[in-house]
């Protein structure tokens, strides 16, 4: 993956006359003419690469069609009139042109692991696959990163790295696209020391389709001065397919003084520590299971607030369905601070202390990560190599069976005992035998929590750790019992609170990168709190406002898109 990936870059590193020109915005009218419209900026950014092949319209006859109308989750198949592979913003904005022009319901995909049926669903008519727009690198005039939004974050880190010796704190997982996760507000193994990878976006290059129907090229920045700086702060945490295409984000660190690349952005820790134990579910007592879980809690709830010896310590705690006959516990630690290898000796003593059963190497699949007996130690390694690792350790995310469903929840305190009787309840189910279902608790906060809830569109600034509730399968057959299985667990965890974690002084809504349906209906969702609220709190007004602005007759739509005022 990484010497195709290289050959990408050096292929697409040249750039050439693609649509948009430095100062100026491209568009194209509703009749079909490429114009050239003068931003609103006093310079603009660098001209992308050029494009290497024509775009590509792949029908239903195509050979290659299957292969492009569906994702990571078999669950969501589209059967769209055709799929178009671009390779440049010229090319995207004239896709959307032709369809604004048509009135065809077109959707994005970058990395394919859209959670939800938003790109593949039966009114989609385009598809816009921007897999093949890869390209990573430096742009001198606006002194930043450029990341198109097909590239995917392992291919990122190492070109950043390896060329540079920088990144940006995104997730973990090798093949999500920049796209959707950029706009999400991402989150990785860096996020307690560093924040989210959109507390570092400088920029962003999205095609929109105005009130007229005529589709233009718009570059936003964080600038106080720039006129469309809304579209870029509707880009750190709404989501994707709200405002219209996204093709490049820039990066650059907002505490970053120098202009040079090695300047502008974080640096990751040149060695880390990984660790990996798991406990044998068939000793797993009821007592020793709450004890585990309210110790990750608590330590999270302790040590939540930013820097600190612990602030590049991030920790995973896997509590499989009984099935899996394992429960886990990973962590990475930033192996150059003082003491390190002490420090996590004394994390893992505390998650540990009073579980009477012993723990042992990690021998089983869990989630996305394969086994891992070998991490029973603590292993020192570099940086770059962790994090190869960590993204690709386990087939479960190229298996072409894969069906999935998932939920989230923030938590600003720890689990409570009801919770925690609902975790134990539901994951010793006889009725659901499945070694991929679980209950996922990610460390979060740190540095996270120092940016204010409206700076970016992400509002979730005060939370100490994360929850996934997942469940992995490989039938059509088992999506009805994986998919009750999962209702049921989460909405017992949440019963006082209407069946989704609302915003209050424990708990702090959803993550709209773990995008779930259910958070609409209101026969799972009985709380009175809208789906909107949960993913955004008190920034969705000015969301709806943005997006009156920049998709007024609301082309780009899905199941929790933005909705207009």
């Amino acid at each position: 993956m990484t010497d195709v990936s290289n050959g990408q870059w050096s292929r697409r590193r040249l750039l050439g006359n693609a649509a948009a020109v430095v100062g100026a915005s491209a568009a194209i009218t509703a009749g079909g003419a490429l114009t050239a419209r003068a931003t609103e900026s006093a310079t603009g950014p660098a001209a992308g690469p050029a494009a290497e092949f024509p775009a590509a319209k792949v029908a239903a006859t195509d050979p290659r069609y299957q292969d492009l109308v569906r994702g990571m989750n078999q669950r969501w198949v589209g059967r769209p009139e055709s799929v178009r592979v671009v390779d440049s913003t010229a090319q995207v904005l004239a896709v959307v042109q032709e369809a604004a022009k048509a009135k065809k319901k077109l959707t994005v995909r970058s990395g394919g692991h859209c959670y939800e049926d938003f790109v593949f669903n039966a009114d989609t008519q385009i598809v816009l696959d921007m897999s093949e727009m890869t390209s990573v690198y430096w742009d001198d005039k606006f002194k930043a990163f450029a990341v198109e939004a097909g590239a995917t974050l392992l291919d990122v880190y190492e070109r950043l790295f390896k060329v540079w010796g920088v990144t940006v704190p995104g997730g973990m997982c090798y093949s999500v696209g920049a796209g959707g996760h950029v706009s999400g507000g991402g989150w990785g193994m860096l996020a307690r020391e560093h924040g989210l990878i959109v507390d570092h976006l400088y920029a962003v290059e999205v095609v929109t389709v105005d009130a007229a129907g005529t589709a233009r090229t718009v570059v936003a920045t964080r600038e106080a001065n720039d006129p469309h700086r809304d579209l870029w702060w509707a880009h750190t945490g709404a989501g994707g397919g709200n405002y219209g295409v996204i093709t490049r984000y820039w990066f650059r660190s907002p505490k970053a003084t120098g202009t040079t690349p090695a300047q502008s952005l974080v640096k990751p820790p040149a060695e880390v520590f990984i660790s990996a134990i798991s406990w044998k579910w068939d000793q797993v007592t009821e007592a020793a299971f709450t004890r585990l879980t309210r110790n990750f809690g608590a330590w999270h709830v302790a040590n939540g607030a930013p820097g600190g010896p612990y602030g590049s310590l991030m920790s995973f705690l896997k509590l499989n369905h009984k099935s899996n006959g394992e429960i886990g516990l990973l962590t990475q630690m930033d192996a150059t601070v003082p003491n390190a290898e002490q420090l996590l000796e004394d994390f893992l003593a505390a998650v540990t202390e009073g579980v009477d059963i012993p723990h042992g190497p990690v021998t089983k699949a869990m989630g996305e990560h394969g086994p891992m007996p070998e991490y029973f130690t603590p292993q020192r390694m570099g940086w770059l190599q962790a994090t190869r690792y960590l993204g690709t350790t386990n087939s479960t995310l190229v298996d072409p069976t894969l069906r999935g469903d998932y939920k989230s929840a923030f938590h600003k305190k720890n689990v409570t005992d009801a919770q925690i009787r609902a975790f134990w309840k539901h994951l010793n189910r006889t009725d659901l035998d499945n070694p991929g279902a679980m209950v996922l608790l990610s460390s979060y906060g740190g540095n996270v929590n120092t940016v204010s809830p409206d700076a970016t569109a992400t509002v979730h600034r005060d939370s100490v750790f994360k929850l996934l509730f997942q469940s992995y399968w490989p039938s059509a057959a088992d999506d009805a019992v994986n998919i009750s299985w999962l209702r049921d667990l989460y909405e017992e965890t949440y019963a006082a609170t209407g069946g989704v974690p609302v915003l209050d002084d424990v708990t702090d809504g959803c993550y709209i990168n773990y995008c779930d349906i259910d958070l609409n209906d209101p026969a799972h969702n009985t709380s009175g709190v809208p789906w909107y609220t949960l993913y955004y709190g008190s920034n969705y007004p000015r969301l709806q406002r943005i997006k009156a602005t920049y998709d007024p007759a609301n082309r780009f739509n899905h199941g929790q898109s933005i909705r207009l005022p």
